[in-house]
């Protein structure tokens, strides 16, 4: 069963463009003990910087009455997954660690994680406290849990207000269209003779960008039962020309590719992009963080009636999973660790730190206040709107990688003034996708 592990996850890997006491080091493994006693250390892997001090202190809080060390280590994205798939094939994985869409289905069908229910009937979660698509994602189809929800993230629109006073472009608002910000992109690039762009859009990152112009308009890049796509429609067409037309006016992919677009907004080199609520601390932490502020993102205003229906405005919505190895030697302090982190009082610390949102609703209201000085508030005001989870099969990687590539989006991503190459991407993607799930 191992090797064909490490035959799938292998290949998991390799498709990927980008997350059990066992893990730390060899003293705590001793200390952890093989024989079911309880765990002096737990070792916790995550991926981003910004939000280890906040993680670690909710962990301390446990340790007070757990009396269990916790140790919260960052390893970036690339080498996070690489450390998961060599314990998942043999090797030595994390304590506890965290658990992305991208991979969570190939995880959970090969029995990797620990199984969560006695646990959860144990502790008494309730799991209808939680958001529905990250509940789900986690859950296989048996009925067995591997993760609980850590966290729910969503997209707004961010801009530079100096930038836009310089160029005299009236800030973006609620009533907004994408129409609105192509006409303020517009002024932006073609006053500043492209000195400055007005926007800017990096194709390879679709939960934070072009997915939410597909579901404004009325498609859908997944269907809901996640066996087909309405990429193809007539509706995601209309939405992925109005990306097209962002892309005339905004940094070009080459431009982006080389730098990225936090960077060339932070160097003031574009006026406005479009950005998840895990970034807020990195741009709450820059230099010219004065300048910066946010915005809902706009919406399609499909049925011309000149004000936003709720399903006119969509946001993709992500969360990821606290989980262990299902190999682990002390499952009870793991599992009491991660029924901690997803509690109610350990979820509204982690609004109230500024962490994220939270996982479980109703409890990331102190969210919006926990950055002085920089209204984030776009981000939870999107939940009045639509929401979607972002988009996910048994393997998703394996179309998202192909939608970036020639025959797909990559040509009319770096040629943005022929329209007819994106409706032609449009109808090549949907075969991408349903040629990908038949697959599966």
């Amino acid at each position: 069963m191992k090797k064909l592990l490490a035959i799938i996850l292998a290949a998991l890997m390799l498709t990927a463009a980008l997350a059990s006491c066992g893990g730390g080091s060899s003293e705590e493994k001793k200390d952890s003990g093989s024989s079911g006693e309880k765990a002096k250390a737990i070792t916790v892997n995550i991926w981003d910087a910004n939000q280890q001090k906040g993680i670690q202190e909710i962990a301390d809080k446990w340790t007070e009455t757990s009396g269990v060390k916790v140790n919260v280590e960052v390893v970036d994205w690339d080498n996070y997954w690489t450390l998961l798939e060599a314990g998942a094939s043999g090797g030595t994985m994390p304590d506890v660690f965290w658990m992305h869409s991208n991979t969570a289905q190939m995880y959970m069908e090969n029995d990797v994680l620990l199984k969560l229910n006695d646990y959860i009937d144990k502790e008494k979660i309730d799991m209808s406290k939680y958001y529905e698509g990250v509940k789900n994602l986690y859950t296989r189809s048996d009925g067995g849990v591997y993760a609980l929800p850590k966290d729910h993230d969503t997209i707004a629109l961010l801009y530079n207000k100096a930038i836009f006073d310089e160029y005299k472009v009236d800030y973006p608002t609620d009533e907004w269209t994408w129409e609105d910000m192509y006409e303020a992109a517009k002024k932006i690039t073609d006053g500043s003779k492209g000195k400055v762009y007005g926007m800017a859009m990096n194709t390879s990152n679709n939960q934070d960008g072009w997915y939410n112009l597909i579901y404004s308009y009325g498609g859908k890049v997944v269907t809901d039962d996640h066996k087909s796509t309405t990429i193809g429609s007539d509706e995601a067409k209309a939405g992925m020309e109005m990306c097209r037309k962002l892309l005339t006016v905004g940094a070009p992919q080459s431009v982006v590719a080389e730098t990225g677009t936090d960077s060339l907004f932070m160097s003031g080199k574009v006026g406005m992009i479009t950005q998840g609520s895990w970034m807020i601390n990195s741009f709450y932490t820059a230099e010219n963080h004065d300048d910066y502020a946010w915005a809902l993102l706009p919406y399609a205003d499909v049925n011309g009636n000149g004000k936003c229906e709720k399903e006119e405005r969509w946001s993709a919505y992500n969360g990821l999973g606290w989980a262990a190895s299902a190999a682990v030697s002390d499952p009870d302090s793991c599992a009491s660790l991660i029924a901690y982190f997803c509690s109610e009082e350990g979820q509204k610390l982690q609004a109230e730190k500024g962490v994220t949102m939270g996982g479980m609703t109703g409890v990331s209201d102190a969210f919006a206040s926990a950055f002085k000085g920089m209204d984030v508030s776009p981000f939870l005001k999107a939940e009045e709107y639509s929401l979607y989870f972002r988009p996910y099969t048994r393997k998703t990687t394996v179309w998202e990688d192909a939608l970036q590539q020639a025959g797909a989006f990559l040509d009319p991503w770096q040629n943005p003034d022929d329209a007819d190459l994106m409706a032609k991407a449009c109808d090549n993607a949907q075969k991408i996708i349903e040629d990908a799930i038949a697959a599966e």
